[in-house]
């Protein structure tokens, strides 16, 4: 588990160092990247679709309708980016640090699971994902704070971290639920500690759009 752990901090802190070099360095890198990432993650998930003993109409409308979401998906990210790189970026790192708080949480409070869609899921895992949530968010927020060009009432600051690991909580739960009936842990192999890029990002592709147009909205 220890090795496990250490493969999955060190993956995830080489990627958040990457993703800030990128987009601070040269934005059409950083949104190059961000394609070629959501191109891959297709990949894996008809992969994954086609292990799953569905026809073949429900096979292709699976394929089509997650294409069609990730393209929307990007477009959004790719015109708030545009808007506000360093708000974008603060969002961003908030998906990445709910992923972390509740591995890191789960492994080593564990405790009660959080459901029977994914049986490593805890309760104490869910919560750790908050609480990094609300910590990276205030840290990144100050740091950017003169940089951004959003700005946000404290009612909007103090839900934003909540509803973006929420949302990040519930997408991951969604592909779980498809690996599940793929019988498979992982969506792919490509990076250490994480499995595929799917596997990586399965939160952010739901968070990232619909946080945006939540977070809009309030």
């Amino acid at each position: 588990m220890k090795s496990e752990l250490f493969k999955r901090i060190i993956s995830s802190l080489i990627l958040i160092f990457l993703v800030f070099f990128s987009a601070l360095i040269n934005d059409y890198i950083f949104l190059s990247i961000l394609f070629i990432v959501i191109i891959f993650s297709w990949i894996e998930w008809i992969r994954m679709i086609e292990r799953i003993n569905f026809k073949k109409t429900q096979h292709f409308f699976h394929i089509l309708f997650f294409l069609i979401y990730l393209f929307i998906a990007f477009i959004i990210c790719f015109n708030i980016f545009v808007i506000d790189k360093y708000f974008f970026l603060i969002i961003l790192m908030i998906c990445v640090f709910s992923d972390i708080g509740g591995y890191v949480f789960g492994k080593t409070f564990g405790g009660k699971k959080l459901t029977k869609i994914s049986p490593k899921k805890t309760i104490s895992g869910s919560i750790g994902s908050f609480i990094l949530s609300y910590f990276i968010f205030f840290l990144i927020y100050n740091y950017f704070n003169d940089l951004l060009f959003v700005k946000l009432d404290f009612k909007t600051l103090l839900l934003i971290p909540f509803i973006i690991s929420l949302i990040c909580q519930l997408g991951d739960l969604s592909i779980s639920f498809y690996k599940r009936k793929a019988k498979i842990k992982n969506t792919g192999n490509l990076i250490p500690g994480h499995g595929g890029l799917l596997d990586r990002i399965d939160g952010l592709i739901f968070a990232l759009p619909l946080g945006f147009i939540i977070i809009s909205l309030l």
